[in-house]
Order: structure tokens, then sequence, then C-alpha cells
């Protein structure tokens, strides 16, 4: 009599077969599965919240010290300022991994590997292939949002889609559900940086204060919206979902991408008055904020509720 094979490990499971969503467990990884990682969301949030913090700071540090860059000196600090999201998320999930451990060069990993992604594919794309940047925010609404989805959204969540599925998806290390967040959050950061350093590089520097509102903001949303994408992912990978389940979430994740870059667009640009219109970074600031805030409160709520659920049916 053949052994039943726990879905995560592999191994022949010895003794009583444990069930979640249909799929069988030994003890060990039913633990790892059902275990609630709450300290992981509120590293989220707390990372959501030490950018928007960052970014308070250097306003403030600009609008004291009145610092006159220019040239190398600017590039430079621009630059740092642009890898300053990614070091700040890293850093605190390195510090709540103390506690609840993640393989962390598999974390460092995905996260150069959405970086590479963005660079050879996602950049060409968008920015060669359909040159987005030089008609999207001039376009109609209707166009700028369908452009902003079906193209810039869809690239860029499937890049951070690939980045995950096709590395870290299929290893042991990824035993739960919320590793799915935690490798799209990666993953997507490792996207959002090489969108900043691109930005920077391209405008020979950026101003102090509005530049680093643009990074934080791209930062914020490309994280929520991976995070969001690798739920998804996780809940492929340990439940047995339908066929329709992960296209439904990439399009979700990409259509949200999509009028996210719409709507910062609307709220960060001024109304036309005499002197013309005008461009004010702080509204997008607060739009990615609540983005980020809303999207991981409720990636937990969704995880806690299910490993409730799901414990309460099984043995």
């Amino acid at each position: 009599m053949s052994q039943t094979i726990c879905c995560v490990c592999e191994k022949p499971i010895a003794g009583e077969v444990l069930r979640l969503g249909g799929r069988p467990y030994c003890a060990p990884c039913y633990a790892r599965v059902t275990a609630d990682r709450r300290g992981m969301w509120w590293a989220s949030l707390v990372g959501a919240g030490v950018l928007v913090l960052f970014v308070l700071v250097v306003a403030l540090v600009a609008g004291l010290a009145r610092p006159h860059l220019e040239g190398g000196a600017l590039l430079t600090v621009s630059l740092i300022l642009a890898l300053v999201p990614a070091a700040i998320w890293l850093a605190i999930f390195y510090v709540q991994d103390v506690r609840e451990p993640e393989p962390k060069p598999l974390v460092l990993g995905v996260f150069l590997l959405g970086a590479l992604l963005a660079q050879a594919v996602g950049r060409p794309v968008n920015e060669g292939l359909f040159a987005v940047s030089r008609w999207m925010a001039t376009a109609g609404p209707l166009s700028h949002i369908l452009a902003a989805i079906l193209i810039v959204g869809f690239t860029e969540m499937f890049l951070v889609y690939a980045a995950v599925r096709f590395s870290v998806y299929g290893l042991p290390e990824f035993d739960e559900r919320v590793d799915g967040v935690i490798y799209g959050t990666a993953a997507a950061l490792g996207y959002a940086t090489v969108l900043n350093v691109a930005f920077v590089v391209e405008s020979g520097g950026v101003d102090l204060v509005a530049g680093t509102v643009r990074i934080a903001v791209t930062a914020l949303a490309l994280a929520s919206f991976g995070g969001l994408l690798g739920y998804f992912l996780g809940r492929c990978k340990f439940e047995d979902e339908p066929l329709w389940w992960m296209p439904a979430g990439l399009a979700l994740a990409a259509a949200l991408n999509g009028l996210f870059i719409y709507l910062r667009g609307e709220v960060t640009t001024t109304a036309v008055g005499l002197q013309g219109g005008g461009y004010n970074p702080w509204p997008g600031l607060i739009l990615a904020a609540v983005v980020a805030g809303v999207t991981f409160g409720v990636l937990f709520y969704l995880l806690s509720r299910l490993r409730r659920r799901l414990a309460a049916v099984s043995p």
C-alpha cells in the first residue's frame, strides 16, 4: 500500500494524514502552514510607515538646510535615495525574521530576480516597445487607464509573478501561504528599485523632496500589488483552487496597479491657472500609503480568516 506524500516537503507521511484545502500534510508542515504569522504583517505595515517617515525627514532636512547639489553630487545622493525604500523594507524584514525565520538568500535572490526582469524585460517592453512615458499621460482618460492596466500593469505584475513562480515557488522553503506575500513583495521591491534608479539616472539626479516622494510612491505601490499577487500564489500552492484562480489574481493585481498609476497622475497634477498647471507630489504619497496599509491589512485579514476556517474543519 503506497503512502500519502506531503504536499510541502514531498516526503511520505507517517501516521495520521492532516489535510488543508484538500491537500495532505505531515504534522510539521501542517503546523507551519497554520501558524499565525502576525509579526510579519506588522513588519509590512511598519515598513510602509517608516518609508513615509523617511520622506518627511528628507523634506524637513532639505527645507532647513537647503543644500545646493548639482552634477555628480546630485546624482550620487539621488541614487542613494532610490535605494533606501528597498533597504528599509528588507532591514525591517530582517529584524522580524529573527523570530519567524525565512531563508534570507532566497528573499534576496527573488528581490534581485525582480530587478533583473524589470531591467531586461519590463523597461524594454514599456519604454521601448510601447513607449508609454511619451504618450500615456497626455492620452484621454479611457486610453490612459487602458494603457496603464493592459500594458504597464500586466507587464509589471506578470514579471513579478514570474520572479516568484519560476524560482522559489517549487522549493520546500516555500512552505506557507504567507510566503507568497513575502516573496511577491520582495520581487516587486526589486522591480520598483530598478524603476527608481532608471528615473534618477535618466533625470541626471532629482529634486530631493519631489524625487524622494516619487521614489517612495513607486516602492509602496509595487510592494502592495506584489504582496497581493503573492497571496494568490500562496493559495495556489497549498489549496486546490480552480484553474481561473491565478489568472484572476494576476488580472486583479494588474488592474489595481494600472488604476493606481492613473489616479496618481490625477491627484498630483494641480489645476491649471494663470501660470499654468503644476505638480504636487504629496497627494501621491498619501494615496500610496493608504493603498499599502489597506492592501496588507486586507491580506492579513483574509489569511487569518482562512487559517481559522481550515483549522476548524481539519482533524
